[in-house]
């Protein structure tokens, strides 16, 4: 649910939304960490001013944490 929601709306905010993809990498039970892979043109985009975009997209993404009971950590990093 998390990774489809990231990858839809990820995709409307780049350039190049052909580049996005998500890893979800589960740390234990009860925290998984989520990886953005996205264009290096595009991770400023995603990062937004002063982190604003980033931190609502982890804002969303906390309601998940309400439903499900996992915590999440997200970061991007660039396309290889």
């Amino acid at each position: 649910m998390v990774d489809a929601f990231l990858s839809s709306y990820t995709k409307l905010l780049v350039e190049h939304p052909e580049d996005i993809s998500i890893e979800i990498q589960e740390m234990d039970e009860s925290f998984d960490e989520i990886t953005i892979f996205a264009n290096s043109e595009d991770i400023g985009k995603l990062i937004g001013k002063q982190g604003r975009m980033i931190n609502s997209i982890k804002t969303v993404i906390s309601g998940c944490k309400a439903k499900g009971g996992k915590n999440y950590r997200v970061n991007v990093k660039p396309a290889a």
